[in-house]
């Protein structure tokens, strides 16, 4: 991150915006798009999918790069995503290319390039820009506190911000759609535990009772 900063990295940059960048509405749009996967202390969010952004900053920050090179970092990183995406729509797609021992076949990223666009994108650099690393390194939150409450887990763990669940009113598109896929409470569960593709491994993270409760509610609500 530091040697990006230093080289001034950029793909047109906020500098190029047609208007100030709004902070406020950064805010919330990196809280409804970008939060289930990024912990941010000033924005509340404790994200484990994705990188802890106020430690990716904090050594940044102590070093006085200014506030508009990282505004640009971040900018790029909306913008060109972390990585090739493949969407798979159908149970048999997903199970032969993304489920153990399949992982490896499984293109999928947790960071879509543009989810969010044009003056949004900027909006969120900035906000991001303004506040990450500013307090020096944080920890991600933790699960303890969802207990076994499936559909809290779902939501808590950041499972609502990749998938498309009806029950759950979560509409996210970055990994399958369970409406459509129907999981088993096996499949969920040895998904959740082992990660892969888009999912990173909750094994460590969530107890295994956490993750019984999470698959049981996810095959039991999925297309309904």
């Amino acid at each position: 991150m530091v040697a990006l900063l230093a080289a001034g990295c950029g793909t047109g940059g906020v500098a190029s915006a047609g208007q100030p960048p709004d902070t406020q509405s950064g805010q919330q749009l990196f809280t409804q798009s970008c939060g289930t996967c990024h912990t941010l202390s000033a924005a509340g969010t404790s994200g484990t999918i994705g990188p802890n952004l106020d430690n990716a900053f904090a050594a940044d920050v102590e070093q006085g790069f200014p506030q508009s090179a990282i505004e640009n970092v971040v900018l790029d990183q909306i913008r060109l995503g972390s990585g090739q995406v493949a969407t798979y729509t159908t149970s048999k797609d997903f199970i032969e290319h993304c489920l153990p021992p399949h992982s490896a076949k499984c293109y999928q990223t947790p960071m879509p390039a543009n989810i969010v666009t044009g003056q949004d994108a900027i909006d969120v650099a900035a906000y991001v820009a303004s506040v990450a690393g500013q307090g020096g390194f944080t920890s991600s939150g933790g699960f303890a506190s969802l207990g076994t409450n499936g559909a809290a887990i779902f939501k808590g763990a950041g499972c609502a911000g990749c998938h498309t669940l009806a029950a759950a009113g979560a509409t996210g598109t970055v990994g399958p759609d369970l409406d459509q896929l129907k999981p088993s409470t096996a499949a969920v569960a040895t998904q959740v535990t082992n990660g892969g593709g888009v999912m990173p491994a909750f094994k460590g993270k969530l107890s295994d009772a956490q993750i019984q409760a999470v698959a049981k509610y996810v095959s039991s609500s999925a297309g309904k």
